[in-house]
């Protein structure tokens, strides 16, 4: 494919929509305050793969991120993990010894993920981190059927927590907080009829928690080398979920997340990456399908094209649309090298394996 036969990447203009986010959002958006973390890691992450992250950013403005991401991690009686925000709880200046939590401001197991990464993008020394905290937090957070709950005390359980505490595993190259066995017998439950994997069992296959489920899998700890047997998946299964995922790509080029659902870009990236983890080769769709997606003029992407809404949704399409034209291999900007401090581009595949180069 070539890359004179696709528009320039507006490099700047989606660099600029991030940092405005970075900078405040509207008062429309309040709430998704409780999600304040996770706006930031797609942020961070749009703007390294663009390369602009020293570019477009000032070393104050990364230090003071850095600053507020190890504010929100907080120790207590379930052990250690990174909360979505102080939205639940007054600011503490900075510097201060943190408190122990309530159990009404628990840390979040998916916000300690994002805070993992984001810290990693901002190339932090992880001096800070609790390591043997975040173990005992993963293994408050693990169900009897291996599922993990977002909280310590309860909260929503399906194949995405899944996905993050065995990421954080793999980051930290420690598995003692995770019951491995009793894990990935919850992610096989998982696998539906039609191929693909839901969030819970009997649930409908969503290209999201299937891309979730397979890089689970290639992470577990028996599981060394990409390119090996997979124990945890049989060839049956795999070529099951291979067939349901390509018949996801509809006739405009991109992926739909679920059976004849509209294609979504983010789904160029879920599907893909599945595919990528399968072992399947996907040079993905013509590259006359990708361009009505982009809205150059806001720096922002559409979800299915045509259709851009000024609201947040863009800046957590972004990084996963551009790492799904990384996945295909084309020349569309100035990605950054990611292999400093031992993050390389897979790393966004296949859920951080080679991050532990970095916090040790």
């Amino acid at each position: 494919m070539s890359g004179s036969e696709l528009p320039k990447l507006a490099r700047v203009a989606h660099a600029g929509h991030c940092n405005r986010c970075l900078s405040a959002l509207p008062s429309s958006h309040i709430q998704i305050d409780a999600s304040r973390l996770a706006i930031g890691f797609y942020c961070f992450g749009t703007l390294d793969l663009l390369g602009s992250i020293y570019e477009k950013t000032k070393e104050i403005e990364r230090e003071g991120w850095r600053e507020w991401l190890w504010h929100q991690q907080t120790s207590g009686i379930h052990g250690t993990g990174f909360k979505p925000s102080s939205y639940m709880t007054q600011d503490r200046p900075y510097g201060t010894d943190p408190e122990e939590y309530s159990e009404y401001d628990t840390p979040h197991l998916i916000m300690t993920y994002t805070a993992i990464l984001s810290l990693a993008i901002l190339r932090d020394d992880f001096e800070q981190l609790d390591r043997n905290g975040i173990v005992r937090f993963l293994q408050a957070c693990q169900r009897e059927d291996g599922s993990f709950t977002s909280f310590p005390n309860g909260g929503e359980s399906d194949l995405r927590q899944v996905y993050c505490a065995f990421a954080i595993s793999s980051m930290l190259d420690d598995w003692s907080g995770v019951d491995v066995d009793r894990a990935v017998s919850f992610i096989q439950q998982c696998s539906s009829h039609e191929g693909g994997y839901g969030q819970q069992p009997t649930g409908e296959a969503l290209g999201g928690t299937t891309y979730c489920a397979l890089a689970s899998l290639y992470l577990a700890p028996s599981v060394s080398d990409l390119h090996a047997p997979n124990p945890h998946v049989t060839t049956d299964e795999r070529r099951r979920t291979i067939r349901w995922l390509l018949q996801n790509q509809a006739s405009s080029g991109g992926f739909s997340g679920r059976t004849n659902k509209d294609a979504d870009a983010c789904y160029c990236f879920w599907c893909g990456a599945s595919l990528h983890v399968s072992e399947t080769l996907w040079t993905g769709p013509p590259s006359s399908r990708i361009s009505p997606v982009v809205n150059s003029n806001l720096g922002v992407l559409a979800k299915p094209p045509k259709i851009v809404r000024i609201h947040i949704t863009p800046t957590f399409h972004l990084p996963r649309w551009l790492s799904s034209l990384w996945r295909m291999q084309i020349p569309v900007g100035n990605f950054q090298d990611l292999t400093r401090c031992g993050i390389r581009p897979k790393t966004l595949l296949t859920g951080s394996d080679n991050m532990s180069l970095c916090i040790q």
